[in-house]
């Protein structure tokens, strides 16, 4: 490069840095002075002039540390309260415990116990009608869970009614409690067939069947209406049905249970028989005669380590079993069909029970059957059992409501009115639509 150009070049440069710092002196001084307008401006003018629309939006507030100041005032909570929140917490967490260990206890497997080459050897007995949707749902779930079921049968079409379920270890045993040597017969091959050794198939070791227990299930059928119109013969049949029968049944098999040391298990109804209310005086009087029964059993038995075990029964979902209720009752002809007398004297107050209760009790879905399969299972099983186990919806509820409630307010709760004699002595016309109205409850009944 020649030396001319070189000293082109340095002049170009000189002038470049000169004219950079006379315009960055230039921007400054703008800077300032419209800073300083800006500032005259402002001190000049008041606040608020500008439009809202045109003002600028304000800067978000710094986020508010809401969990860091709940967390403080439960610190100075707990620090001024200490013995509260100990008690809640405890209370929160034994509530807790015991809700798990009862979900636990719920959903635990249960399985009979078999014989050391895998087969079958508990068996259980159950007396009562084949029909009834309890007997029908217990028989399927006990013989599932791995027990040999004998199903009490007094004719010959019971026995073909419990071997159409076509389950192999659900089987019939004929005891015909009129028949005194026949029942003792058939006693005598079903201890027999419990004692004889079997194989349960080729080649297998030989085991023995042993007793579990006994399972009395009375009939849930029961009439109602007014006493004065519950014949003799409903009262006879009522009687023998649920009541002889149920004590010849347990009478004939105490023998084998007491070999055997089996348990004892009666199931009755318990919402009318804690309530005890008007017009259902034939299922008050069984199962208060049933349960007096059981005490005494239960009384003989202990003196030999046999448990004895009631369970009172509230309402129970039996959609896909039978009907909807445990409580099947039938009454004793409709209001309009009774003598005039007693229709003017009683037919109100039995029209307004029927439809409260089956306001509060059939319109409500009951409990599971897996609750009542649940625990009567565990009073098989377990060593030691309660003596008595409230299952079903209802069951602990109104047992507490017909042991402290006055009865007055149950009546009153239930619908009843006093009835006034001078009224009801007089005749009175009975009108097609009243007629009709207790067609309709005597449907619902």
């Amino acid at each position: 490069m020649m030396s001319d150009d070189q000293q082109f070049l340095g002049v170009l440069a000189e002038y470049s840095k000169d004219i950079r710092d006379f315009t960055g002196s230039i921007w400054d001084a703008s800077d300032r002075h419209f800073a300083w307008v800006a500032g005259a401006i402002k001190s000049q003018v008041p606040k608020g002039w500008l439009p809202e629309h045109a003002r600028p939006r304000p800067p978000p507030p710094p986020p508010h540390p809401i969990t860091g100041a709940y967390l403080h005032r439960l610190q100075d909570w707990v620090s001024r309260n200490r013995a509260l929140a100990a008690a809640v917490v405890a209370f929160l967490g034994t509530g807790g415990f015991l809700i798990w260990r009862e979900q636990k206890k719920y959903n635990r497997k249960r399985r009979a116990r078999r014989a050391s080459n895998g087969a079958r050897r508990e068996v259980v007995v159950l007396a009562g009608p084949p029909n009834s949707p309890i007997i029908r749902s217990l028989s399927l779930d006990l013989e599932r869970r791995g027990f040999i079921v004998y199903i009490v049968c007094s004719n010959m079409d019971e026995e073909q009614q419990v071997l159409s379920e076509s389950r192999a270890d659900v089987r019939p045993l004929h005891l015909d409690i009129v028949d005194t040597m026949g029942t003792q017969d058939a006693i005598e091959r079903f201890k027999e067939l419990l004692t004889k050794p079997h194989v349960a198939f080729s080649g297998a070791s030989p085991h023995n069947l042993n007793l579990r227990g006994v399972i009395l299930v009375p009939d849930l059928i029961y009439p109602t209406g007014p006493i004065e119109t519950v014949s003799p013969e409903l009262w006879s049949d009522a009687l023998n049905a649920k009541i002889l029968c149920t004590i010849a049944v347990a009478q004939a098999l105490l023998p084998t249970v007491c070999e055997f040391k089996s348990r004892v298990l009666m199931l009755t109804p318990s919402i009318i028989a804690s309530l005890r209310p008007p017009f259902h005086s034939v299922e008050t009087t069984i199962v208060s005669a049933l349960e007096g029964f059981l005490a005494s059993l239960r009384a003989e038995l202990g003196t030999l380590g046999i448990e004895v075990v009631q369970f009172h029964l509230g309402t129970f979902d039996l959609t896909n079993v039978g009907p909807k209720h445990h409580l099947q009752t039938k009454a004793t002809g409709i209001p309009h069909t009774w003598p005039a007398t007693t229709r003017t004297l009683y037919a109100d107050n039995f029209a307004n029970q029927t439809r409260v209760a089956h306001n509060r009790l059939l319109n409500h879905t009951g409990s599971s059957l897996r609750e009542l399969h649940n625990a009567v299972f565990d009073a098989l099983t377990q060593k030691r059992p309660r003596k008595v186990w409230r299952v079903g919806r209802g069951s602990v509820t109104y047992d507490l409501v017909g042991n402290w409630v006055p009865s007055g307010l149950v009546g009153w709760m239930m619908g009843l009115q006093r009835v006034s004699l001078d009224t009801a002595s007089k005749p009175k016309l009975e009108d097609s639509v009243q007629l009709q109205s207790w067609e309709k409850i005597d449907a619902i009944a």
